[in-house]
Order: C-alpha cells, then structure tokens, then sequence
C-alpha cells in the first residue's frame, strides 16, 4: 500500500462515517466540518494504531530526531536547548507511548466531538509538531555534509543523500514515506486544522461532555495497556518489519540484491558553479562529455538518477553479522541448514572500572654456558601489580540472558548452534559477558539499528534454519526448550 491508496480508503471510510452522522444520527452542524472531523479523526486513530502496534519502532524513530537536533542546536546561540534532546532520548519509550496514545486520543475526540474548542487548538498544536519534524527532516536535503541546519547561507541544492533521518515514521513501518511526502502531508493538514480552531462551534458532537470525558479516559487507559503490552511484555503482536515470523531471509536478501544490481543510471543531476543552474543531464551524453562534466572546477554532479527497483531495498540487504575482528559470520544464519538459536541485543547499558590487582608472577634467567643449548631456568616468585578492568552489567539484563541459558545448553546439548550477537562491545566485553552468564556460545556484533530491526526485546530470542526466521521470542514470552523442539525442531 501506498500513501496514495491509504488517503483515499481513509476519504472512502470518512465518507461513510459522515454519511451515517448526517443521514441516520443527524448530528452534522455543517457538512464539511462533518466530513473534515471523520477524515481527520479515522487518519489520527489509524497511524496512531500502526504505531501503538510497535510504540519501541517510534522510540527509535524519535532517538534518530533528537540527536539530529542537538548537533543542530549545540553549534548554534540556542546552544542551552541542546542538552534537552539526551535527557528526551533517555525517556524515548515514554515520549513514544505518550505521542501515540495522545494521537489516537485526539482523533477519537475529533470524531466524536468532545470539546470541540480543545480539540481544535489541540489538533492544530499536534499538526505543527508534525510539521516541524518532516520538515526538519525533508530540507537537511539541502545541507551539505559539514555545514550545521541553520547556517541557511551555505545551503546547497537538495540531495536526499544528505538526510540523516530518511524516513518520518509517520505510519510506523506500515508504510515508509519519504520526508518530502510527509512534509506535504502535514502542510495539508495543517488547512484542516485552521479551520477547526476558526470554525469549531459547528462541530457535531456526540455524547454530553460527561459521557465523553469517561468515553476518553477509559480510551486513554486501554490505549496505554496496549502499548505497554507490545514491547514490556511481547513482540509487536503484528510485525510489519521485513524480520516477521516466517521471512526466507536468504531469499529475500537475493531478491534486493537482484533488484539492485539491475538499477540503471539514467541521468545525472548537475550543478554549473559558475551560473548555479542545475541541470539533468542524461546518461549517454554525460558519458560522451565525460571530461567536461568531470571538471570539478566548474560542475559538480548532485545526483544520480535511476531507475526504480523492481524491490525495495530494505534491512535486509544490510544484514551482516561479524566478529569482533571484523570476520563475516552472516551465512551461520543465511546459508546454515541446522537449527541455530541466536540471542540479540541490540545494545547494553555497561560501565567499566579500572582496579589495580596483584598476580604471582615467575622469573625465570637464561643459563647460557652451554652457547648450543641455552637453558631457562626458574629463578623465583615475584608479586606483580597489574591494572584490570572489571565490567558491571545491569543486573536485569543479566538476569534475562541467566533465564535463557537452561533453552541454550540443552540446544548445544542436542548438537543445535547458538550464538549471542551484542551490539556496540568489544571483545573483552564479550568475554566478560561469557563469564558472567555462564553461557558457553560464539559472540558476535552488528549494528544495533539492524538488531533492533530484527527483534524489539533487549535480548530477545531468534530461531533460524535455512535462511529462515521460524520464530522470535520476547525474553518475557521465552517457552521451555521442550515446547520449541516439539512446534519448530523436526
């Protein structure tokens, strides 16, 4: 689906709301006001529920924005602002069930009129919020790398390679819009949401404020379960990730790379720097005048402009998996026909500490009166003071990787493989972690975007064979191993 089919099924269902309100209920003031409320109403419930249906996705979303607008901020006067956007990361699960579950709330007040005055400003209030954010991100595409937001004077001509953020997550990952394409959508919205605040005494409500207010709050209080529900206690009960349930991996990583790999270049985007006019220059032509448009004293190439894919490139493609020393290991779980358990987390909040430890340690002398045959003897024990550094885990993390380990063993017990991928430690990290948990299995890392991507819980379980994830568990949901083999292990 896209964004075009989503508005006009959204216009369709509006329709039919506004139709039953003007027709059998007979509640409309003015037919348009009656139009607008159900269509904005239906459109805020909706892309509201895709989120609530993976409130961790729009956490991760939200970490992406802030981090970009503290490097904005902090090069800037408005320096005192930066500091605000770590300490929002730090609560992003929050800030996300928070939005999500207003922004339903929202559109079920607009639907049904509840405080008409309230929702108007409140709608307009959420619309600019929006606004800000797609339009944040649709012109860093004329940034250049190295120059900050706000330096408006060095903006170049627009490059979507240079958003940092390339994707609003307006609908979670139901549907991906470009930031363009979001950015317009809420310009539009905003037409709407004027009109509300200028026009609200001819809304049609539906129940007196008091039914309302209690229609609201008992909303409210199952909207922030169900959030909750979807990644405290469980994986998103329906995924919309490309690492659903079910995926062929292996094969969907093939498709991408073919689809890719048959992309042509068609033109090219250029820039006269001597004029400024930008210019698209085809492939044949720019090739023939290879030299002229190489020069990159007077053009510089903005652009390449291809052809579409037959696929869209998603994730997949970037699935990698390596060891600590760079090592690939991604066909342990592309091109592995036995059953292998791979543990993820995407990342861990650690500390170190460097403490002083003394070891004995042995002196040995070379006795060389015999110049053919040297001989290393022992001379003494020496105490030697050493610097080690001692890891702390957080002890909840532990405790979820300990509630695995008896799912683990008797998997290597029955010659199945395991391996625990952690993002963003080293190798000594990973050794400590070994030691700690008692889990005997092959570390490895990824980047802990693609991690999170896989699988919502930190850790969380993954069952692979051929290619295929069979099933993904969330470490509040883990089965006996028993249960496992009997569904997933033939």
């Amino acid at each position: 689906m896209n964004i075009t089919t989503l508005v006009l099924n959204i216009g369709i269902v509006a329709a039919l709301f506004s139709l039953l309100i003007i027709f059998v209920l007979k509640k409309q003031k003015s037919y348009l006001m009656t139009y607008l409320q159900s269509f904005c109403g239906v459109l805020f419930v909706f892309s509201g529920w895709v989120k609530a249906i993976d409130p961790m996705g729009t956490a991760f979303k939200m970490e992406q924005y802030f981090g970009e607008f503290e490097s904005a901020f902090s090069e800037t006067w408005m320096s005192f602002i930066a500091p605000v956007f770590p300490a929002l990361s730090s609560v992003s699960i929050w800030f996300s069930v928070a939005m999500i579950v207003f922004e339903i709330a929202l559109g079920i007040a607009l639907f049904i009129g509840y405080k008409p005055k309230l929702s108007a400003w409140l709608f307009l209030a959420l619309v600019v919020f929006f606004t800000i954010l797609t339009g944040f991100t649709y012109l860093t595409g004329y940034v250049p790398g190295g120059v900050n937001f706000f330096d408006f004077g060095n903006w170049g001509a627009y490059k979507a390679s240079n958003m940092k953020v390339t994707d609003c997550g307006c609908f979670g990952d139901f549907i991906k819009l470009e930031p363009k394409i979001s950015f317009f959508k809420d310009i539009a919205l905003l037409f709407p949401s004027v009109y509300f605040v200028l026009k609200h005494p001819q809304m049609h409500s539906f129940f007196t404020d008091k039914k309302a207010g209690w229609l609201m709050a008992g909303s409210t209080a199952v909207l922030i379960l169900y959030c909750m529900y979807n990644f405290i206690w469980n994986e998103p009960h329906i995924d919309f990730r490309p690492f659903k349930n079910g995926a062929n991996i292996a094969a969907i990583r093939a498709q991408e790379d073919k689809a890719q790999a048959e992309v042509k270049i068609v033109a090219f985007s250029i820039k006269d720097k001597k004029s400024g006019k930008i210019t698209e220059v085809g492939f044949d032509e720019y090739m023939k005048n290879a030299e002229k448009y190489g020069d990159d004293a007077n053009f510089e190439v903005l652009e390449q402009i291809k052809t579409e894919a037959s696929i869209p490139r998603t994730k997949v493609s970037e699935f990698e998996i390596t060891d600590f020393d760079g090592v690939d290991f991604t066909d342990k779980y592309l091109a592995n026909a036995k059953y292998h358990f791979m543990v993820i987390s995407p990342k861990v909040k650690f500390s170190t500490e460097s403490v002083k430890a003394t070891v004995q340690d042995s002196i040995f002398m070379i006795d060389s009166s015999d110049v053919q045959k040297p001989v290393k003897k022992f001379l003494k024990m020496m105490n030697k003071e050493i610097s080690k550094t001692n890891f702390i885990w957080p002890t909840g993390f532990i405790a979820d990787l300990k509630s695995m380990k008896p799912i683990l063993d008797e998997a290597m017990s029955k010659g199945q493989e395991v391996s625990i991928v952690i993002g963003g430690i080293s190798k000594e990290a990973a050794a400590d972690l070994a030691e700690e948990t008692g889990i005997k299995a092959e570390y490895l890392t990824a980047d802990d975007i693609l991690l999170k991507t896989i699988i919502r819980s930190n850790p969380g379980l993954v069952l692979w064979k051929d290619g295929v994830i069979l099933q993904k568990w969330h470490k509040k949901q883990l089965p006996v191993y028993a249960q496992i083999a009997s569904t997933f292990i033939k």
